[in-house]
């Protein structure tokens, strides 16, 4: 299954909404097994965009330290 391109920012803003809702005393459990589940997706996108932003950074400052000592 392809996933739609979020954000960092967008997944973050629908992760603090689920949890929101699942704070709602209202919540029902049928939501409540949905919003795990979208929540989770989410949690992973922010985490791969974590990721890839780390590596990114290590390159620049491993280029930056290269060209110092050249």
């Amino acid at each position: 299954m392809a996933k739609t391109q979020i954000s960092y920012t967008e997944a973050m803003k629908q992760l603090e909404d689920i949890v929101q809702r699942m704070q709602n005393p209202e919540c029902d459990i049928d939501n409540l097994r949905n919003y795990t589940q979208k929540g989770l997706e989410l949690l992973q996108v922010c985490r791969q965009r974590l990721k890839e932003t780390d590596a990114d950074v290590k390159k620049i400052i491993a280029q930056i330290e290269a060209d110092e000592l050249a």
